[in-house]
């Protein structure tokens, strides 16, 4: 009987064991063999390209995971307040909005960047008087106001003598971008792409254009709830490992993976010409993104864009461990 027991005993504990492994690897409570959901805000851009790439080539069922992706925000700002919101579990975009965000006390975690990248233009009407970078003092521009396209355009100015004070700001949809410009509403206009290279195409010989970043690359990042992402490391490890997936299938097959991007966000052949080059696709976590993000923290604090005095530690809203487990080489940050 004591033998009995004792096994007994044991099977309970290696039962208890292994099913307590497979809760911290499966990290969202989901029964044997059924996928694990993860929700994803995102504009529609080609920066979400190991995203869609993923998608499309079944890494994501095969790592056990049930994604959706919802790329129907119009920039950055909106998937990140989203993903605040508890609306999303993660948000794909620029840096900058995560640093506003986070400036606004919302608690985030950066899990991986997907992309670096250069495609913030500012386009003019000569017929405005505008055929130099000067002729934009005292002049209306449009933006997406909030998003990294706004500093950019401050840094943009002040590099070129112009003081943010010196231009009125008007906060254009992307949607109504091309047409703003067109009609006259405003005297310049600065996006990013592909709203960018529409606005250029549009305006013609009537348009002068500068790109605006100045070299300083802007990072795709993935980013989630600090709460969620510290209840879900196992469920972060399967969807990096599927982007690690995607991005071995995008350095294998380039072509097919531009290919997939251009279907999935309908884009044209001139388009992908122009702007596929500025990109350059790779998970990591640098110490460049940390950089980057104290940069435009202290630049939002100068010009009194947030309530915040000091710039945070930014290294305590980035996680590391998921990306180190999936591809160690990829994390170069302290």
């Amino acid at each position: 009987m004591r033998k009995i027991f004792v096994a007994a005993v044991v099977i309970a504990v290696v039962v208890l064991a292994g099913f307590a492994v497979w809760s911290l690897n499966h990290g969202n409570g989901a029964g044997p063999g059924v996928p694990e959901s993860i929700t994803i805000a995102s504009p529609p851009l080609e920066q979400a390209d190991f995203i869609y790439i993923a998608e499309d080539q079944g890494l994501f069922a095969e790592n056990g995971l049930n994604v959706t992706v919802l790329d129907g925000y119009t920039n950055g700002v909106a998937s990140v307040n989203a993903m605040a919101n508890g609306e999303t579990d993660l948000s794909v975009s620029a840096e900058y909005p995560v640093v506003t965000a986070i400036l606004g006390r919302k608690n985030i975690s950066v899990i991986s960047t997907i992309d670096e990248f250069q495609t913030s233009w500012i386009t003019a009407r000569k017929d405005r008087e505008i055929s130099t970078i000067a002729g934009l003092k005292g002049k209306r521009i449009g933006l997406p106001r909030g998003t990294i396209v706004e500093f950019y355009l401050g840094r943009f100015l002040t590099l070129n003598g112009i003081n943010l004070s010196a231009v009125t700001l008007v906060d254009i949809n992307a949607s109504q971008s091309v047409d703003a410009l067109a009609r006259g509403d405003v005297d310049a206009m600065t996006y990013f792409q592909p709203y960018a290279y529409a606005i250029q195409v549009r305006m013609g010989d009537n348009g002068a254009s500068w790109p605006t970043q100045g070299g300083q690359l802007v990072y795709a990042v993935v980013a989630g709830r600090q709460e969620w992402v510290s209840e879900h490391p196992g469920t972060i490890t399967k969807f990096l490992k599927s982007l690690s997936g995607a991005e071995v299938y995008a350095n294998s097959h380039p072509k097919e993976a531009e290919r997939i991007v251009q279907k999935r966000l309908n884009l044209s052949d001139s388009y992908l010409a122009s702007a596929w080059p500025e990109h350059r696709f790779s998970l990591s976590l640098d110490q460049s993104l940390l950089v980057a993000m104290n940069d435009e923290a202290r630049w939002a604090i100068n010009n009194n864009l947030t309530a915040e005095k000091t710039v945070p530690d930014f290294r305590s809203y980035i996680s590391t461990e998921e990306l180190t487990r999936v591809q160690p080489e990829a994390v170069n940050i302290r």
